[in-house]
């Protein structure tokens, strides 16, 4: 079962969502997503400088209930490391024991979007007769930035990197091909 989306995206500073995809392997369920990331100028020299960025990627599947809010049956987060070593002058990236170095930052920055084989779903989760709604976005997580950043984040848009939730319906049994 496969279940993949392509959008097309604008050159733009901030975060879109390229490419998403659904895999099911051995009973559970895989991401492999792929987003473009912008920073704006100031950004981009405060990585130069010493400050670390942090990319929260998050994956959310929810039930909808008439006589309730919605059920979140998985809730996913994945948080991904953006350094500068200026000895090596190379950009590293970091995320749950994988390791990459980046001669540029937009070699950098394409590793921090790129998603492979991220186990979001097994498949004891899901009610296999119901449909679900399946949500994803990336954001910087501003609250992982050293303090005079974080008061500065709050009057700067420069610094709200965030993509838009990414909403489709999922269905653990059926047919799960979108384009968009």
């Amino acid at each position: 079962m496969l279940l993949s989306i392509l959008t097309t995206t604008a050159h733009a500073e901030g975060i879109k969502i390229k490419s998403f995809e659904l895999e099911k392997v051995e009973g559970d369920w895989l991401l492999n997503a792929s987003f473009q990331i912008e920073l704006a100028p100031g950004l981009e020299d405060a990585v130069q400088k010493g400050v670390v960025l942090y990319f929260q990627t998050e994956f959310e599947l929810t039930r909808g209930r008439w006589y309730w809010f919605e059920e979140k049956s998985v809730i996913a987060q994945r948080q991904t490391r953006l350094s500068y070593q200026p000895l090596t002058q190379q950009y590293r990236i970091a995320s749950e024991g994988f390791t990459f170095s980046a001669p540029t930052i937009s070699e950098a920055l394409q590793a921090v979007g790129s998603v492979g084989g991220w186990r979001v779903i097994d498949s004891s989760q899901l009610d296999q007769n119901k449909l679900y709604q399946a949500s994803l976005r990336m954001s910087l997580d501003l609250s992982k930035l050293p303090k005079p950043f974080q008061v500065n984040a709050l009057n700067n848009r420069d610094w709200s990197v965030s993509s838009d939730w990414y909403r489709f319906p999922f269905s653990p049994t059926g047919p799960n091909l979108i384009k968009r």
